[in-house]
Parts: C-alpha cells; structure tokens; sequence
C-alpha cells in the first residue's frame, strides 16, 4: 500500500477540502452522446433525480459535463456546451445550492461564466490549457481549483496510434512544465490528473496506473478517472455497460497507490472502496 501525502487541501470557495481522505466525484454528463449511455442525462428530471443520486451515495463533487470528450465524439461549438450546462447548473443551484461543483469544460469562455453566474468551484480541463490558450490565465484570475489532465492530442484524434518515447517520463515533463506555467499565473490549487484513456493504448494505461504512486512526487492531489472506460472491457471483454466490477478493482488498486480524488459514475460503489481501504490503512498506521 503506497501511503500518500498526509495533509492536503484545496481551497473550495472559500472552504478547505480535505483530500488526505480520499474524496468522490460523481459525473453528471448533460449530453446525448456519452460513451456510457447509462450517464447521459438529458430532461430537467433527469439530471436532477441524477444530481440527487450522486449526493445521497456520498460523493461530495459534482463534476458537470456538456462536452462529449469519448474518441471521435463530435465537437460541438461554445455556444452549445453552455447552453446545456446552463440548464444543469440552473437545476443544480436551485436543487443543491451548497454542492461543490465542478465543471468539465476546456474553454476558458464557459469556465468563466460558469464560476461568475453560476457559482461553480472547480475547473476540470482534459487539455490542460492546450485546445484554449487562454485557460491558464483564467483561471489564475478566476482564483478556483484546477484539474489539468494529460491528453495526447485531441478526443477526435487522441486514440489514433497514441505513442510515447517514455510514457511515465513524458508525462512526468509534461504536468512539471504545466504546473510551473500555473505557479508562475499564481494559481494555488491544482490537481493533476493522469488522463487514462485519453491518447493512451490499452498497455499505457496499465503501465499508468502501475506507477500512479510516482505523481506524488509533484506534492499535489491526484484524481483518477477510471470508470467504465476502454482499459476494462478491451481487457475483459464486454462493453461499459458491463465494467461496473473492473472499475471497481481498478479504483481501490488506484486509492492503495495514493488516488485522491475518484472520478466515477457509480458513486456508492466507490465510496465504499475509499471507507475499506481507508479502514486498511488505519489497521496497517498509515493514517500515524
């Protein structure tokens, strides 16, 4: 069991988050076009019986997303991602006016107006600043927690024969050139997220996550987002649908190694894996 970084926090609107227990994040996916077709939420009941779920299984994230980043997804322009999450985040602050919510978008325009009219405390960019060049300046200015993940090209091109000279190492130089850019904006949050299945074959991602300990290095929180993805049904067999159990497996090999965030769409399932395992921990003296 890797023990990882005892005392961290972010800065959530003005309130520490613990991460040093390791904390849920439920997806709420207000798009028709999904990978898993079980997260598209697309009514106004919808999305908030799905609001409601993620909170009373004990996430205590709600990640909302409006643009599908699954390979070959279509790109939709800004106009659109924000018209869909307008309507999630008006059910959201109506509903459950003191979530956390965190908003999966890598266009500074939507971050922004998303955390000015909208209250929304985190920003989860799966380009790192890469396909939106103002993003980074964002949020510096926005003053929010930033997810950054790693991602080999674009979601329209990322799984086409992705390749690396060193996988750990060329991701290892890629978040320390990016959180220096970050630290240099002043940007005081920042999570890193390794970004499995974006622009990674099936033995890169296993390779990831067998190294996962190794991000702590960085000295900043790690979430993992694993669930229901391609590692597990091309290795098993099966379709998303059917990864329920995989996925599982691979977010309590992820919290052993030190996970801090879990990025899922079965919230009660990984919850429990973060009280097990954080029970594992207490019997073994992790927690001293």
């Amino acid at each position: 069991m890797m023990k990882p970084i005892s005392s961290i926090y972010i800065n959530v609107k003005g309130r520490l988050l613990d991460l040093a227990t390791p904390q849920v994040m439920g997806i709420l996916n207000v798009t028709p076009d999904s990978f898993y077709s079980g997260s598209r939420m697309w009514t106004e009941e919808d999305i908030a019986a799905r609001a409601r779920q993620i909170l009373d299984e004990g996430a205590s994230i709600i990640d909302i997303g409006a643009y599908s980043s699954r390979p070959n997804a279509e790109h939709i322009s800004a106009e659109e991602e924000m018209r869909r999450l307008r309507t999630g985040l008006e059910i959201l602050n109506r509903n459950h006016p003191e979530a956390i919510i965190s908003v999966d978008t890598f266009r500074a325009d939507v971050a922004e107006e998303c955390v000015k009219k909208y209250g929304v405390a985190i920003i989860n960019d799966i380009a790192a600043g890469e396909m939106d060049h103002r993003m980074f300046q964002a949020v510096a200015d926005l003053g929010v927690p930033y997810i950054m993940m790693h991602m080999q090209g674009t979601p329209q091109n990322m799984q086409k024969k992705p390749s690396y000279d060193n996988l750990i190492k060329d991701v290892f130089l890629y978040f320390a050139r990016k959180v220096q850019q970050l630290r240099d904006l002043g940007v005081k949050d920042i999570i890193l997220d390794p970004g499995f299945g974006f622009g990674k074959t099936l033995e890169h991602n296993y390779e990831l996550l067998a190294h996962l300990e190794e991000f702590h290095i960085f000295e900043l929180p790690v979430l993992v987002g694993v669930s229901r993805k391609s590692m597990i049904y091309k290795l098993l067999g099966g379709t998303p649908q059917d990864s329920l159990n995989g996925t599982t497996v691979l977010d309590t090999v992820a919290l052993m190694k030190g996970a801090h965030i879990l990025r899922v769409h079965d919230v009660r399932e990984a919850v429990e894996a973060v009280r097990i395992t954080e029970k594992l921990k207490i019997e073994s003296g992790y927690d001293k």
